[in-house]
């Protein structure tokens, strides 16, 4: 089986900050004023360059979505949620289209299970030269129950999930709509976040494109199914149709 490989420098990956676990260490992100290598700004919304850059010939970036440690996408007004997404969409169309980089990847950590190690909320791109694009995902991970429909963007319950169980997947038909998306971000980590049936306190989210095409992936994270990890077994939920009419329920009824 074709796959992706990249070098992890865990010399550099020792000297990373990190303030989930260890939250009373000191968070980088909250003193604007030190940061360095700063690419573009808008309001408090800040892309730069990663000062842990741990993937060998990749190139890393940080997007921290604003000036607020303990906020997170919920807590956004609308306005908010809207200029970081479509500042950060803009960004990672600008390095897709650099000629630098086979794939860049764009995508968020969010809590203990999901693989990042900084509190203050904040996305990440990173561009790779080498990596072949067409063995990141299948367009068929994006498929799913319709939950809502607004401005050509879709948001779903993926069918045939990434990892397993209930993943939450925005497909535009124009990358442009970033509002739409944003909004529809927002409520997929809200309710994941707020209104799910069992506690969570770790998410990613992930973008993809396949030419023009984006599709945005909102993802629960918990403890990994050992069918997944150990076989790649899908998880498909039995109750899709239920948390569907949830989700229905709290942020759509009457609209």
């Amino acid at each position: 089986m074709d796959i992706n490989l990249a070098r992890f420098n865990t010399n550099i990956g020792r000297q990373k900050p990190e303030n989930i676990v260890h939250s009373e260490a000191a968070c980088p992100f909250c003193e604007p004023d030190k940061l360095t290598d700063i690419i573009a700004t808008d309001g408090d919304i800040i892309l730069l360059k990663n000062k842990y850059n741990v993937l060998d010939e990749a190139d890393q970036f940080v997007l921290i979505e604003g000036k607020d440690c303990w906020a997170d996408m919920p807590d956004y007004p609308p306005a908010h949620m809207h200029r970081l997404i479509a500042f950060g969409m803009r960004h990672w169309a600008q390095m897709r289209t650099s000629g630098k980089y086979n794939t860049v990847l764009f995508f968020k950590n969010y809590g203990h299970y999901s693989g990042g190690t900084i509190r203050h909320p904040h996305m990440q791109l990173v561009g790779f030269p080498h990596l072949r694009p067409e063995l990141l995902f299948q367009r068929s991970e994006f498929d799913g129950l319709t939950v809502a429909e607004k401005d050509g963007v879709t948001l779903n319950l993926s069918t045939r999930p990434r990892i397993g169980f209930w993943e939450l997947n925005i497909v535009p038909r124009d990358a442009a709509e970033t509002d739409a998306i944003a909004d529809y971000i927002q409520i997929a980590v809200d309710f994941l976040m707020h209104r799910f049936h069992r506690r969570l306190d770790s998410y990613n989210i992930f973008f993809y494109n396949d030419g023009d095409d984006v599709f945005v992936k909102v993802m629960p994270r918990f403890a990994t199914s050992p069918m997944f990890v150990g076989y790649n077994i899908h998880l498909v939920p039995s109750n899709l149709e239920e948390i569907r009419e949830r989700i229905q329920s709290i942020y759509f009824m009457g609209k």
